[in-house]
């Protein structure tokens, strides 16, 4: 018997209505790269326990990275219980189900990686990168293997294996008047779609081409957000406005709108947790209820949220989405007790128009690489700031004309998502610093108002 299952049989015995328990056992490589060369190859390994205990409808959790004192965590939350109040709105956890395995999300050679094999991928990023008007070069690789089991006093044992890798380059310059920089990324869940060598060539054009910026004056623009710029403002601003808990306590900026217009025709998002090398493909969420593609967006119109069980539970929702997500570091699952609700792969629906037609088809614009410091200002209303701080071209009458230097944003995503004009074919998979991954390409939106900085 497994040390899950020895768990649910004690929590049975001391007669606890329900009982999960998730295991993460995690080998985690990194390769840290300061000054144009590596200077860490690290391995680590973790293996985490997190325990949700249900008695009458009252809910406590439990955390433990010892293996043989999980029973007895279990037996001290049992005194947690007595102190909380009851949910009586819960209805149960999800039970045994028949699971599907789903191809691009495991891959032999990453479980086996050596640490050797690691620094050559991450020397590919840096040679890539390399030029003469490149003066350092950062970044990191990160590799994760990761085995996750859920058990749970309802039947569920579900045991699942999975690889993920992204590695991530910043090209600095000081050859023009101000120094400068340029990003490059890639993330996935094997090695053979993993291009090391693309992400150094991205960063060292983004940077190379942001060489001696001129001052933006503050006016509205026509914007062309890069696929990995729309990728933070799908992390940071637009995700949480389709949390089924956010939307109905009428946090969301989309609240009052819903089955409505939200967004230009063209646009649609979808939550797919089944496509190939996302990040956040999975069969079953993190509390072991199937998976499904959802359409947020669709034609412009809001469709749908996501949800797990707790919070369709409690706004009396028949069922969850199957968008219960307990967030691993730097990628993968954790062993949180409570997960969170949250999309697994948020994607833009390609379009059909070219970059370069996009940018001959502006007369007075800019084009953004690269977003920082990009948070929701006042989220009911959908207000929203973020800076423009690399990877900026000035677009005049259809050309690019020259880098630009940094710029602000305070905009409003209604606005945003109502203003869009293009769509691109150049879809990427993009993941932003400990956030949600995403699949988008460039966007194009008009009347956008910045403030030089």
């Amino acid at each position: 018997m497994s040390a899950l299952e020895k768990a649910i049989t004690h929590a049975k015995n001391i007669s606890i209505d329900e009982c999960e328990i998730v295991s993460i056992k995690k080998n985690i490589t990194t390769v840290r790269i300061t000054d144009s060369e590596i200077v860490e190859i690290k391995q680590n390994f973790d293996e985490n326990y997190g325990i949700r205990l249900i008695h009458q409808k009252k809910i406590a959790s439990i955390q433990t990275t010892n293996k043989e004192k999980i029973t007895e965590s279990i037996t001290k939350g049992t005194k947690v219980l007595q102190k909380v109040k009851p949910r009586e709105f819960w209805k149960g956890l999800p039970d045994k189900k028949k699971i599907t395995e789903l191809e691009g999300t495991f891959d032999e050679k990453l479980k086996l990686i050596s640490g050797t094999k690691a620094t050559d991928i991450a020397q590919s990023m840096i040679n890539s990168s390399e030029n003469k008007k490149i003066d350092t070069i950062t970044g990191s690789l990160n590799i994760v293997y990761e085995n996750f089991e859920l058990n749970n006093s309802s039947g569920l044992n579900f045991n699942n294996e999975s690889t993920y890798i992204s590695g991530i380059i910043n090209a600095e310059s000081e050859q023009g008047k101000l120094p400068v920089s340029g990003i490059g990324h890639a993330c996935g869940r094997t090695l053979s779609k993993f291009y090391s060598e693309q992400i150094g060539i991205d960063a060292k054009k983004m940077c190379i081409n942001s060489i001696n910026p001129k001052k933006i004056n503050s006016d509205t623009y026509s914007i062309i957000f890069d696929p990995y710029s729309v990728g933070e403002l799908l992390a940071f601003v637009v995700a949480a406005n389709f949390n089924f808990k956010t939307f109905k306590e009428k946090k969301s900026c989309f609240s009052n709108k819903f089955k409505g217009r939200i967004s230009t025709e063209e646009f649609n998002l979808i939550d797919d947790p089944h496509i190939p090398e996302g990040v956040g493909t999975k069969s079953i969420d993190d509390e072991g209820t199937k998976t499904k593609k959802i359409k947020l967006i669709k034609n412009g119109l809001f469709e749908n949220t996501f949800s797990n069980i707790y919070d369709s539970y409690k706004e009396n929702k028949k069922q969850s989405t199957g968008n219960a997500i307990r967030m691993g570091s730097p990628m993968g699952r954790s062993a949180e007790p409570i997960p969170i609700s949250a999309p697994h792969n948020l994607i833009v629906t390609s379009g059909s128009t070219s970059q370069e037609d996009m940018i001959k088809e502006t007369k007075h614009g800019l084009l953004i690489g690269r977003l920082w410091y990009t948070y929701a200002v006042n989220p009911i209303k959908g207000d929203f700031s973020c800076t423009a701080r690399s990877g900026i071209q000035v677009i005049k009458n259809g050309e690019i004309v020259g880098p630009g230097k940094s710029v602000r944003i305070i905009h409003n995503l209604p606005n945003l998502l109502e203003n869009i004009s293009d769509i691109g074919n150049d879809q990427r998979r993009v993941m932003q610093w400990a956030s949600l991954p995403s699949i988008t390409p460039s966007i194009k939106v008009e009347n956008i108002a910045v403030n030089s900085i």
